[in-house]
């Protein structure tokens, strides 16, 4: 349900949406607090452009992870780059661009940089004594806190123009782990039609033959008790 396990992930990595090719109609699941960060931007203005195809709604977009986990930060850049971003994946002794399904090394690049060049900003740090330089900041950013620290000064964030910031993600995530519980279901425990549909004519089909094997042991039975009064 968490959407983090080899299929769900090995499929996410290799842009592959669906478990069904090629008919697609079953979707993979996606890393609950990895989607709940995406579901944020995509309501949040000027990120996503709806009227691009899907795969290509962030297309010009740059993007900065200060995360790469396993469980948010490393997903959360593959599911930007997925939607058409060039995403910065920050961790603590390196700096890797998830583009279009590739990894590149960025060894010219510096937190510092990759912010400055990023209208999206995503702070994953799990330390309390982290804190992203505002200064690198610039106008009309949207900036989303994933952390259960405070990654951010708030107060000098806002002061820049145009800002959109997002402290936390944690009811979204919850959102998300429903909403990957009742795909689950849908995609295999729910019945379609077409199978109700068989199992109706199934039971129906079972009753005529039972009802066939009543009628033939009560013909029998009245049959033996003629002959018995017969005799």
């Amino acid at each position: 349900v968490e959407g983090l396990c080899h299929l769900y992930r090995t499929n996410l990595y290799r842009n592959i949406r669906f478990i069904d090719a090629p008919a697609n109609n079953i979707k993979c699941l996606l890393p609950c607090t990895a989607l709940s960060v995406i579901k944020i931007i995509e309501h949040c203005p000027n990120c996503y452009d709806y009227s691009r195809p899907v795969g290509t709604q962030l297309s010009g977009k740059v993007v900065t992870v200060i995360n790469r986990s396993e469980i948010v930060g490393r997903p959360l850049a593959a599911m930007l780059a997925n939607d058409g971003a060039d995403v910065y994946s920050v961790d603590i002794n390196s700096i890797y661009m998830f583009r279009q399904g590739k990894l590149f090394k960025c060894d010219d690049e510096t937190p510092e940089s990759c912010v400055r060049k990023s209208s999206i900003i995503v702070t994953g740090v799990p330390t309390k004594a982290y804190r992203l330089p505002t200064e690198w900041i610039k106008p009309d950013s949207t900036v989303v806190n994933v952390a259960s620290f405070k990654n951010v000064d708030e107060e000098s964030l806002l002061k820049i123009p145009g800002v959109v910031y997002v402290p936390m993600v944690g009811k979204v995530t919850v959102a998300m782990l429903e909403r990957n519980l009742v795909r689950l279901y849908e995609n295999f425990h729910r019945k379609t039609d077409e199978q109700k549909e068989r199992e109706l004519e199934e039971k129906k089909a079972k009753q005529g033959r039972m009802l066939h094997w009543y009628t033939a042991i009560a013909v029998t039975a009245l049959l033996g008790i003629q002959l018995l009064r017969r005799k």
